[in-house]
């Protein structure tokens, strides 16, 4: 992770910023409480229909059963432009209620995709426990894969596309590193058999 005011590497031993000294409190005193996000889907824009948050929470669900160790949360929200966009979302993904369980900062596995509307941003904020598994590059790749869908002003199709891809590429992850560990999942979509796929030729 890096400083969200001066963009300093920091680790989950950092209490402070080394270059700036900001620290969590030193935010919540500037930015004031966060709303806590206690839903999967938090839309302070008015952008989603009902529907819409239904849909999106039922997908976010199904994340969930598949990966348990993951919380995934969404919010859209307008924040004033006077601060850093990415204090506001440091902001929130320590202020605004994740759930922790009481683990180590290390066992973070906790993911924030905030969007503004207003300002036209996103951005997605990992938690200490997954950012060495997922490096920055694939991030900006979702938060690409959805711009035409948001730039339309299709809010839900651009998360629902992150949300697929982002559970696709938490799964190829675990993958990865039980292939490299040896490690066998015990989970039951690793048992079933492949499927053959046809491709079209042209």
């Amino acid at each position: 992770m890096r400083c969200p005011f001066c963009r300093t590497r920091l680790t989950e031993h950092t209490a402070a910023c080394p270059a700036c000294h900001l620290t969590r409190d030193r935010v919540s005193i500037l930015l004031g409480r966060a709303d806590p996000l206690a839903s999967a889907v938090t839309d302070h824009c008015k952008q989603l229909t009902h529907r819409e948050i239904s849909k999106l929470e039922k997908r976010i669900q199904r994340m969930s059963s598949t990966l348990p160790q993951v919380r995934f949360r969404v919010v859209l929200q307008t924040f004033p432009a006077e601060h850093p966009f990415d204090l506001h979302i440091f902001w929130l993904f320590n202020c605004g209620g994740l759930p922790t369980d009481g683990k180590p900062p290390g066992e973070n596995r906790n993911i924030l995709l905030a969007l503004d509307p207003s300002l036209g941003r996103s951005a997605l904020m990992l938690g200490y426990g997954l950012e060495p598994f997922i490096a920055d590059d694939a991030l900006d790749h979702l938060l690409e894969s959805a711009e035409p869908a948001w730039v339309t002003g299709d809010w839900s199709g651009g998360i629902l596309r992150i949300t697929d891809a982002l559970q696709t590429l938490l799964k190829d992850t675990v993958r990865e590193i039980s292939d490299r560990f040896g490690l066998h999942s015990s989970h039951p979509e690793d048992k079933r058999p492949a499927r053959r796929s046809l491709k079209q030729t042209h």
